[in-house]
Parts: structure tokens; C-alpha cells; sequence
């Protein structure tokens, strides 16, 4: 009788097991059913084997008298349905074993999550993971948040904010991508929209069968680069996400890495964060090109002496630097819930060297770098000269990364150099002493990287 509770119970573990776990685990507790099922069958066929003697063989056993055996043992019978379903049980387990193994299988679903801030080489590094097939990214969902949500910097505006940036951005690992319909405008309809915020850099959005046959008469305002598709299905962009192998993110609008822990400790994801840092004097001046009109007393006081800067702008300056400094920081402390799980890159090492810096995230986020990846990457480092717009991903990188160095005012540099000095200590920025330094391209303003930035 101990037998025949104990067996249901453990079967219900079983399937309890199976139903919680994911991909990768299941084939772990495939593995480790078939041991225990084989060790209970063997413990069942021994004891039906005992069962099966013929009373004189028993009675002679122990030495005793036999006695009228039943036309068919109760005992005997259950063991034997019991056996025949652990049987097939264990048969079931084996074939889809032997699918999963068959499959190809590349390893645990991944979440990566590339943190960076505007102007940092965010979507050129992004590139990396959106050549590849087996990862479903997106670019910048976080933008319809920034623009439907509207918190004040500072105080609990910005805590409250980082927040809902970590609340959507979670679901979207998790491909719940619904999740975007209370913040695009305007509102889809019937789950479809024409106003997701550059669905074109999303090459996953704008595939098959993501991409549906265009619509006349429907205006897409960022629509996909090589092909025409009508307006975007959440629901199929949600089943495509559900498809691939990996999800990776690009934003620039979460500054707090300390508000991450908790999709870091989520059970249900495998997320590894990378953050994109860069020379602070080059943030600020392809800013003054691509914002050009938010920084026309910068431009001004840096040409004429005249419109002083404010102290308010000074500040949020500074605050930027502060807010990337400690959020790296954090990471390099190696906290137990982020070991293994955050890398710090600088924009002009990858620059300097793409091919080498995608094999090193690839490998830190535990994904196979693919010969398409290599060759986005080889096409797309070698751009001409006049080829590179501000919003290109199509550059010459290796000259690429220094050319602020004359295009910026001194002074400005020195704004910059004295508000972001303890962040760019931290990352190996050195400071240029005068406009000579500056523009002297055989004077390196960067230090080594060092090894110690992947943890």
C-alpha cells in the first residue's frame, strides 16, 4: 500500500515539473524522469515477480504452508496497470527528449537589454543584435512611454518614471507586446497601428509574417526600409516574439540600473545588460548637431561669449554624467543579483574594433555570433566618407569616433570636462589641457579598457 500512495504523488510532481519549467529545464527534468522512473520500475518488477510465484513457491520460501491463492491478486493488479503506465510515460519522455536534441537547439532563451543614453552609438551598436535571426528586436519602445507619460525631473518624478520604464519593459521581454497599446498614439485599433516609433529599425517587425500586405491609403509613419507592409499587427508581432530563440532591447531612456533588479531576479527571464558609454565632450557636440535647436545658447555663448550658459543647464549636464557613473558603479561592484549579468562598453573601442566587440557581447550574453552579423558588420564599418548621416548606422567607424575632437569649442570641452570629470575618470576619458591637445589627433583622450568592465 506505501507503493500505491507514494507513486501518484511523485507523478504529480512530475508533471507539475514539466508544466513549470522552460524549454531548457524541461529537458533537464525529462532526463532526470527517466531515472527515477527507471528506478521504480525496476523496484515494481521485482516486487511483481515476487508476486507472480505460485503460493508454493512463496510458502517454501519462508517456510510455511500454502494456502488457496485467489484467482487473481488485487495487489498484483495494480502493480501491473501502474507499471504499464510508467511504461508508457517514460516512452513518451524519451521521443520528446530526442525532438528537443534533434531540434538544434542554440541554448536558453536570452534577454539582453542594451542601456545606453542619446547620441552614445546606441543604435549602431544596436545593429548587432538586430542582424540576428534568432533574436526578436526592438528599438526604442520606450518612446511612446516618454511621450504619453509625462514626470518633471528629480525626485520621486524620476523614480516614479524609471518605474514605468521597468514595468513595460519587462512585459516586452516577456513578448507582451499589448502592452504598447496604452501608450501608442493614436490608439491602435483591432490591435493594428501605423505609429510604432520606427518599426523600420526593427527588422523583426517588418519580416514575414509580421509584415502583412500593405494597405492602400494607409500612412505609415516609420515604415520598414526594404519592403512595404501594411499597418503593424501587435498580435502577429507578439506570436513572432514568442517564435524567436532570444529578445534584445535598445534604449535611452532608463538611467537607473539599480531599478533593473527586479527583472534580473524574475524567474521567467535571462537578462543581460550591456551599457553604452561615450566620451561625454562627443555626446554633447553630435547633440548640438542632431538637437541643434535645444542648443542654441550653448552655441552662442561658445561662439560669441554672449547668453551666458544657465546654471540649470550646467546641472543637467552634470546630472546625466552622475546618473551613468553610478549606474556603472553599481555594476562593477558586482552585487550578487547582477554577477554575470552587466557589461560596461565604450562607444570608441567598438568603434575602433566592431568585429572583436560583437564576438565579446555575444559571448557575454551567451548567443552564437552569426556569419550574417559578421557581414552587416563588415559592410557597415566601411562606409564612404560622405555616406554617414547624423542618424546613419552606416559608418567608417574607425575615423568616425574622434571627429568631435574638431568640431567642439574648447570651452565647451571644458564645461563638459569640469560637470563630468568623475565620470570620465571612471571610464578611462582623458582630459584635454588646451584646444591644441584637443585637436591633436596623435594625443590619445583614451585609456586602455579594462578587463574588469565584464563581470
Amino acid at each position: 500500500m506505501e507503493i500505491r500512495r507514494a507513486l501518484p504523488q511523485d507523478f504529480r510532481e512530475l508533471l507539475h515539473c514539466l508544466k513549470m519549467r522552460s524549454k531548457y529545464a524541461v529537458l533537464l527534468v525529462f532526463v532526470v524522469g527517466l531515472v527515477i522512473i527507471e528506478k521504480e520500475n525496476n523496484f515494481i518488477s521485482r516486487v511483481s515477480d515476487k508476486l507472480k510465484q505460485s503460493p508454493q513457491a512463496l510458502a517454501e520460501a519462508n517456510g510455511t504452508e500454502a494456502s488457496p491463492a485467489p484467482a487473481e491478486n488485487g495487489s498484483l493488479a495494480s502493480l501491473r496497470e501502474l507499471d504499464a503506465a510508467f511504461s508508457q510515460l517514460r516512452s513518451h519522455l524519451r521521443n520528446i527528449t530526442l525532438q528537443l536534441e534533434g531540434d538544434g537547439d542554440p541554448g536558453p532563451r536570452r534577454h539582453v537589454l542594451l542601456m545606453a543614453t542619446t547620441r552614445t552609438g546606441s543604435s549602431f551598436v544596436g545593429e548587432f543584435f538586430n542582424q540576428q535571426g534568432s533574436i526578436f528586436y526592438l528599438f526604442e519602445p520606450l518612446w511612446h512611454i516618454e511621450r504619453t507619460v509625462t514626470f518633471e525631473p528629480g525626485g520621486a518624478n524620476a523614480v516614479g518614471s524609471a518605474l514605468v520604464y521597468r514595468d513595460v519593459l519587462k512585459q516586452l521581454l516577456l513578448c507582451d507586446l499589448y502592452i504598447l497599446e496604452s501608450f501608442i498614439l493614436p490608439a491602435p485599433e483591432g490591435h493594428l497601428t501605423p505609429f510604432m516609433f520606427r518599426r523600420g529599425s526593427s527588422r523583426s517587425l517588418c519580416e514575414e509574417p509580421v509584415c502583412t500586405p500593405n494597405a492602400k491609403k494607409v500612412f505609415e509613419k516609420y515604415h520598414c526600409k526594404n519592403r512595404r507592409c501594411g499597418p503593424l499587427n501587435i498580435t502577429l508581432a507578439a506570436e513572432a516574439c514568442r517564435r524567436k530563440q532570444h529578445v534584445a532591447l535598445k534604449t535611452v531612456r532608463i538611467r537607473q540600473l539599480e531599478f533593473l533588479q527586479p527583472l534580473v531576479e524574475d524567474p521567467r527571464l535571462d537578462v543581460r545588460i550591456i551599457q553604452l558609454v561615450r566620451d561625454p565632450r562627443a555626446v554633447l557636440a553630435s547633440r548640438m548637431v542632431a538637437f541643434s535647436g535645444k542648443y542654441e545658447t550653448w552655441k552662442k555663448w561658445a561662439s560669441e561669449g554672449e547668453a551666458p550658459l544657465h546654471e540649470e543647464e550646467v546641472q543637467r549636464l552634470r546630472g546625466n554624467c552622475e546618473s551613468i557613473r553610478l549606474s556603472a558603479e553599481l555594476g562593477l561592484r558586482r552585487p550578487g543579483w547582477l554577477r554575470g549579468r552587466y557589461m560596461l562598453v565604450r562607444y570608441e573601442d567598438v568603434a575602433r574594433a566592431p568585429l572583436q566587440k560583437a564576438e565579446e557581447m555575444y559571448r557575454f550574453a551567451g548567443l552564437p555570433l552569426t556569419r550574417q552579423v559578421e557581414e552587416w558588420i563588415g559592410k557597415n564599418t566601411q562606409a564612404p566618407r560622405d555616406g554617414s548621416g547624423v542618424y546613419s548606422t552606416r559608418k567608417n567607424s574607425s575615423e568616425q569616433f574622434e571627429k568631435w575632437r574638431f568640431s567642439i569649442p574648447f570651452k565647451l570641452a571644458q564645461v563638459v570636462q569640469d560637470a563630468c570629470a568623475p565620470a570620465m575618470h571612471l571610464f578611462g576619458y582623458k582630459l584635454a589641457s588646451s584646444p591644441a591637445a584637443l585637436a591633436n589627433r596623435s594625443f590619445s583622450l583614451l585609456e586602455e579598457a579594462q578587463p574588469s568592465w565584464v563581470t
